[in-house]
């Protein structure tokens, strides 16, 4: 027993609730629990709790002892002394306060919730509640995936809000700043964020009409071009790179910043900033595209680009491969921008210009791609969760990173199914 798991108990009443009583012998019944307090302050406010003849409305505070209140100093905190009902899971405490009624909950409270919530923490497999799941209704499947897209959603558009303020209302910057992000992976997506915010897009914009420039641009400043080379073509971008340094006066990224540590070489850093380069050489202005769109397709076609022919025989600088293939964006790369930013993005335009249908329009795009493969998504698919479309595999990718990795049992629906489903019978 701990404070989180009396608090879960006392908020979904998973306990005997007749015969209750207080320590000095007055009938307890609780009407409404009250609103879970995540502020400072007692735990729950605005609880309804009969205490005898009287209905009291106010805030009521939970300990594991009753010896806890003041081990907590909340004797010496005005907050603390208007509080309805003190609960305790067991009284250590002779002679309590008299100041507010005491109850004792630990005997009304099944051994099965306790015995189930230490399973669920207990377990050593990476989804604690894999013996559980196929118990699971789809009503409470279905509704807690949904929740859990608006909060994978609500999270990164709060930083893309932060970001738009950044940009003075600049909707192209921001798309531009998502997409290298999103282009760096979950891996590299930290440095090819900084890599765009220390490279303005009007300053691509002058140099779209010359590849070389724009991946001299790009490399130098993502610190790839300050050692020396043996071949023509990085030494030709490093030349570039120096003079353009010096006219915008750059500053490069350290290098060490960018991973290729456990990854395909098509996936490097490099390969990936020679198709950013293509993809900003095509065109500069894709925000403006992507919200005209209305297809996955055309979608989808915005992002058809290759690296430059260097890159057919190199994922490296000065190391070339045995046998030559371009770098083109695979189909699954695309649906992941589409998925990452291109939707997300569209939610957020349509959700600060008032436009409702576009709204629903960036959600069903998720609906219309094929789930993710990734190493999370194998998990859930072994254990009989198979997402079927990419709004289900982006609600498993949050549940698992969110609350299955770190035991957050307790404030997820399927936790809270389990331990509310009763004795194993």
């Amino acid at each position: 027993m701990n404070e989180i798991l009396l608090q879960f108990i006392w908020q979904y009443s998973l306990y005997n609730p007749q015969q209750l009583f207080t320590t000095n012998g007055e009938p307890v019944t609780v009407v409404h629990p009250g609103r879970r307090n995540t502020d400072a302050g007692p735990d729950f406010c605005e609880a309804r709790i009969r205490i005898g003849q009287t209905l009291w409305v106010g805030n009521v505070e939970l300990h594991i002892n009753t010896s806890h209140w003041h081990r907590h100093g909340h004797q010496h905190d005005a907050a603390y002394h208007n509080i309805i009902l003190h609960v305790v899971y067991r009284n250590d405490v002779a002679r309590p306060d008299d100041h507010f009624p005491l109850l004792e909950l630990g005997t009304h409270i099944p051994h099965y919730v306790i015995n189930k919530y230490t399973n669920l923490i207990q377990a050593d497999q990476q989804l604690p509640c894999a013996k559980e799941l196929h118990k699971i209704s789809s009503i409470t499947r279905e509704s807690w995936l949904s929740r859990l897209l608006a909060e994978r959603w609500e999270h990164k558009l709060s930083d893309w809000e932060q970001l738009l303020k950044r940009s003075a209302g600049d909707w192209q910057l921001l798309f531009y700043w998502a997409l290298a992000g999103n282009f760096g992976f979950r891996v590299n997506a930290a440095p090819f964020t900084q890599l765009a915010q220390s490279l303005p897009l009007h300053m691509l914009a002058k140099h779209r009409g010359n590849a070389l420039q724009i991946e001299a641009l790009l490399f130098g400043q993502a610190g790839f071009l300050e050692q020396d080379f043996e071949e023509a073509y990085p030494q030709a971008l490093q030349k570039e790179y120096r003079y353009l340094k010096q006219k915008y006066s750059l500053q490069p990224m350290p290098v060490h910043l960018w991973k290729f540590m456990r990854m395909r070489p098509a996936n490097f850093p490099t390969v990936r900033i020679a198709q950013f380069a293509a993809l900003i050489q095509q065109s500069v202005h894709l925000f403006s595209q992507i919200i005209e769109t209305t297809t996955v397709a055309e979608m989808s076609s915005l992002f058809d680009v290759t690296a430059g022919s260097y890159w057919d025989t190199h994922c490296r600088f000065d190391e070339q491969q045995k046998s030559a293939s371009p770098k083109h964006m695979g189909i699954t790369s695309v649906q992941n921008i589409i998925i990452n930013t291109v939707a997300p993005i569209r939610f957020l335009y349509a959700l600060q210009h008032g436009q409702t249908h576009q709204q629903e329009l960036a959600l069903q795009l998720l609906e219309e791609l094929p789930a993710e493969q990734n190493n999370v998504l194998s998990v859930w698919e072994a254990h009989g969760w198979e997402a079927v479309n990419a709004a289900q595999s982006q609600s498993q990718i949050q549940l698992f990173r969110n609350y299955c990795s770190s035991k957050r049992c307790l404030e997820c629906s399927i936790g809270l199914s389990i331990i509310r489903s009763g004795p194993d019978k």
